[in-house]
Order: structure tokens, then C-alpha cells, then sequence
């Protein structure tokens, strides 16, 4: 029998590889893979020869769309308990902000999460976990920041990155246990901040789950100085820097951001004309969180067409998290990006795909369809992948694709059922 180079191919489908500004369409097109690894990508016309002698296995998509696996860089998925009375609260009038100094807000959080068992936390996030995968998700970036102590922080991190025994994903667990001053901690800020920098950075590396170090750089949690030395302490010794910046006031973060050489500054409501200048220039990925804008009713929205002249990579994340974005559904962050942020929706889409990995620093390994690349896929049952921006409703997804192994296939709403052909 001649030897077969391919695992896996798919013909009769629409490509939207994400390799540029247009997201790189290919109609009538086809997708291989081998190892793990997307193997070619073009044109079915292009194929060196009939697709049965070219893999083992030939998928007919029947016209539907394939995207890279989407990439949700920016959520707070393990946590315990529930924030339904600060839900209240707000719908009553009182702010976010009133809510957190009044003993609400991330400290309820924190207080569950402390009293939760590692089983419960895990239970939980995967739960959520799961329904970011039905939308296509295939690598998570999940927060720490609701244990604000050692042991718990921890146990966040490492209840993160047991998740991918759980979803088909990649976890990508970042440290932050600078998310708010806890209230032991209240009139000691200074020594909190120590044991961030001196205690938990050092432990987080010696577990060697975390990637990134993260903060939040805000007048009801950190300082841009104290936030600085955190970041500076993470970046120092190998994790990649995030930020918190500009969400509720202007403090400058988004150039604090710049300045450290961080990856991302996240959130940036109120984010200025100098700090988008300085992320420009210092090439820091703006993400973008419209479901907290919408949760917490924000009257100000991100400088997304500042950002957008001066060329600032823009990624899109749920921000899922239980206070100020309880929001699973990646299809409704993408309608809130374009309808509440004025995001188009191809950038809407780059951001979910080739910007989320630019921001987790997996460029080279995902978010677009280019031969070498990760063979996460996502099939899609849509006339045009701006649907996937424009419907708000049950997911379409066809098939999910992880490592180049089908591990959803069918999806019941799917209008383009697979056609699945063995050839060995």
C-alpha cells in the first residue's frame, strides 16, 4: 500500500486562516494534518493529488466554515460561590466600586474560594470550562487572584491547569494575587505587596504552572507603583507581563504597561491618547472586555479607533468571572465587541484567534491556519463568519478539532452535517 502523508483531511470548506487584516479567506478550500500539525492549507483545486490518496481520513465540510481553534485570553473561570447579591446591589444602583469597598465584590469571592476544596473549585471551572469549548474555545488563559494568600493561590493555579484533563484545551494559567488588597492585609498594604513580590511569585515558579504574572492597576486595588513591582518582580524572573489598566479611572496603565514591556494591558475604558501611543510603540497588545463593560453598565468604552490608527494588536476575551462579566457565551462577546465597542467584525474575529495568541505569546504556535502550526480547528455552521458575530443564540459549531483529533463532531444545530471518508 502507498504511503499516506496525511492523519487527517478536510475539502468542501471555506477557510478563514486569520493571516491577515481580511482574515485571510480561502474559499473552496482544504486543510490537512499530520502529527498534531496542520500540514497544508490552500485551495482544494491546489491539492497535489485526489484527497483519498493524500489521508487516512477525508472529511467533506459541505461548504461550512473553518476557523482556528478560538483562544480566550483573558478569564477568572476557578473561583468558588456565587456574586448574584452583588448582581442585586447593582441593579439597585449601587457601583461596582461601592460594591468592593463595602466587603462585596472580589472579596466575597475570595472568601468562597478559600473555603472551597480543590474537588469543588475543579468541578465548577470545568463546567465552564466545557461551555467556552462548545464555542470553539481550544487554548484558556485562566486568572488566579481570588485566594490572596499563598496556599490558595496555589491551589487556583494548580486546579488550572489540571482543567486540561477535563475540556479539550490548553491552559494557560497566570498569577494574580495582585488583584485587590485582602482585608487582613488592609491597613498593611505595603507588606501584602512584599509577599506577593518576596513569597508567591517565588512559589508560583518553583510549581511552574503560571506563565504570566498579572495585576490590577486600579484605585480600588493597586497603585501604578505597587502594581509595577509585582510585574517587575513576575517579568524578572520569566513570566510574561499582563495588566489590569484603565478600566474604572484613568491611571495610567496602559503606559505603565508600555513602559515594563508587558504583553497586554487589559480592560482600558479609560485608557489615553498618550497611553495608546505608548502601547504602539512598545507593541502591547490592547484586550478588550466588552461583557464587564455591559455587566457593570460602564459609560465609557475603549479608544478602539485610536487603537485602531495606531495599530495596536486588539484581542477579545470573555473575561469570565463571577462579579463583572458571568459571561460564558464567546458569540455574545463578539456581537457585544462589534455592537458596544465598534470592533468590525473581522477584528472581532483576529481577536478571539491571531491576537489572543500574539498575547499569550503563542504566535508561532496557533490561532492562524499556516502549515506547522497547532491543528486546532473549529467547524463552523455558518453562511459567513460574520455570523458568528451577528447571531446571539445556541453555538454553531460543526466540529471541534484539538491536536488534529476530532473531539466534537455533529453538532445538532449544524446546517452542513460532515461527510467522514476512511481511505485506509
Amino acid at each position: 500500500m502507498p504511503h499516506i502523508p496525511w492523519d487527517r483531511l478536510w475539502t468542501g470548506v471555506n477557510l478563514a486562516t486569520m493571516t491577515d487584516p481580511s482574515m485571510g479567506i480561502v474559499r473552496d478550500g482544504a486543510i490537512a494534518c499530520s502529527g498534531g500539525r496542520i500540514a497544508w492549507v490552500g485551495r482544494a483545486a491546489d491539492l497535489p493529488a485526489e484527497p483519498e490518496r493524500l489521508a487516512a481520513e477525508v472529511i467533506r465540510g459541505g461548504g461550512a466554515w473553518l476557523t482556528p481553534g478560538f483562544i480566550d485570553c483573558h478569564t477568572h473561570i476557578v473561583f468558588g460561590g456565587d456574586r448574584t447579591a452583588d448582581f442585586r446591589r447593582r441593579l439597585l444602583g449601587e457601583s461596582y466600586a461601592d460594591i468592593a469597598r463595602a466587603g462585596g465584590g472580589i472579596m466575597s469571592t475570595v472568601r468562597a474560594t478559600r473555603r472551597a476544596s480543590n474537588e469543588e473549585l475543579t468541578v465548577r471551572a470545568a463546567a465552564r470550562a466545557a461551555e467556552l469549548s462548545a464555542w470553539g474555545v481550544t487554548t484558556i488563559e485562566i486568572k488566579s487572584g481570588y485566594g490572596l494568600d499563598p496556599g490558595t493561590e496555589l491551589r487556583m493555579l494548580e486546579v488550572a491547569a489540571g482543567l486540561a484533563r477535563h475540556v479539550p484545551a490548553d491552559i494557560s494559567p497566570t498569577l494574580l494575587a495582585a488583584h485587590t488588597i485582602p482585608p487582613e492585609y488592609a491597613d498593611r498594604r505595603r507588606e501584602y505587596v512584599r509577599l506577593v513580590v518576596e513569597e508567591i511569585v517565588p512559589a508560583a515558579l518553583e510549581q511552574d504552572h503560571a506563565t504570566a504574572v498579572d495585576a490590577f492597576c486600579e484605585g480600588i486595588a493597586f497603585t501604578p507603583d505597587e502594581a509595577c513591582a509585582v510585574l517587575e518582580a513576575g517579568m524578572a524572573a520569566g513570566l510574561h507581563g499582563r495588566l489590569h489598566a484603565d478600566q474604572l479611572s484613568d491611571l495610567g496603565g496602559g503606559a505603565l504597561a508600555a513602559s515594563l514591556g508587558a504583553r497586554s494591558a487589559d480592560h482600558l475604558e479609560y485608557l489615553s491618547p498618550e497611553g495608546v501611543r505608548a502601547m504602539a510603540a512598545a507593541d502591547v497588545c490592547a484586550v478588550l472586555l466588552p461583557g464587564a463593560a455591559h455587566t457593570l453598565g460602564a459609560d465609557r468604552r475603549p479608544p478602539v479607533g485610536a487603537l485602531r490608527r495606531e495599530g495596536v494588536t486588539m484581542a477579545l476575551a470573555t473575561d469570565a468571572n463571577p462579579g463583572s462579566s458571568p459571561i460564558t457565551h464567546v458569540g455574545m462577546i463578539l456581537n457585544l465587541g462589534c455592537i458596544l465597542f465598534g470592533m468590525s467584525p473581522e477584528e472581532a474575529l483576529l481577536g478571539f484567534t491571531a491576537a489572543a495568541a500574539k498575547v499569550l505569546c503563542l504566535e508561532r504556535d496557533r490561532g492562524t491556519l499556516e502549515p506547522g502550526k497547532r491543528a486546532d480547528l473549529a467547524l463552523w455552521s455558518v453562511a459567513d463568519p460574520a455570523d458568528l458575530c451577528y447571531w446571539v443564540g445556541a453555538s454553531p459549531l460543526a466540529s471541534l478539532v484539538k491536536d488534529g483529533a476530532i473531539v466534537v463532531a455533529g453538532g445538532g444545530n449544524t446546517k452542513w452535517p460532515l461527510r467522514r471518508v476512511k481511505t485506509t
